[in-house]
């Protein structure tokens, strides 16, 4: 097997792997979140997707000039654990059962307030880790 597609599938491994660990948080922490909070909210999604943002901003930096392991270090943590933890289908799931319930400001609200508070996390995650990431190696 070629070494391109050898990285390949060990960057699919490694996605599929982080993958399983973000959905099993999200579930976790979802659960955990509606039985603390209740139903009034979606606060497991809010949780996840504010989570996800600062921590991916943060990785974004944190594995900029890494070498090669960065690569493997993105496909586990980036795409596998934050992309299956965070969810933009969820959110707009829940957008659209506000409004089917004549909640319509609270879609709007939702759906505003985890737009700008996503950017402001994720830029607070590249920033900290700009700020603590030791030198390149």
């Amino acid at each position: 097997m070629p070494v391109q597609a050898w990285v390949w599938w060990q960057q699919l491994a490694l996605v599929m792997a982080g993958g399983a660990l973000g959905a099993a948080a999200r579930f976790w922490l979802g659960g955990m979140l509606f039985r603390q909070l209740g139903s009034g909210f979606p606060w497991g999604t809010f949780a996840v997707n504010m989570m996800g943002s600062f921590a991916a901003g943060f990785l974004a930096i944190w594995l900029e000039d890494r070498g090669p392991s960065a690569l493997y270090w993105r496909a586990f943590l980036i795409v596998g654990v934050l992309g299956a933890l965070t969810t933009y289908s969820t959110l707009m799931v829940e957008c659209l059962l506000f409004a089917r319930t004549d909640r319509h400001g609270n879609a709007l609200g939702y759906l505003g307030i985890t737009l700008l508070a996503g950017l402001l996390l994720v830029w607070v995650g590249a920033r900290l880790a700009d700020m603590v990431r030791p030198p390149a190696w």
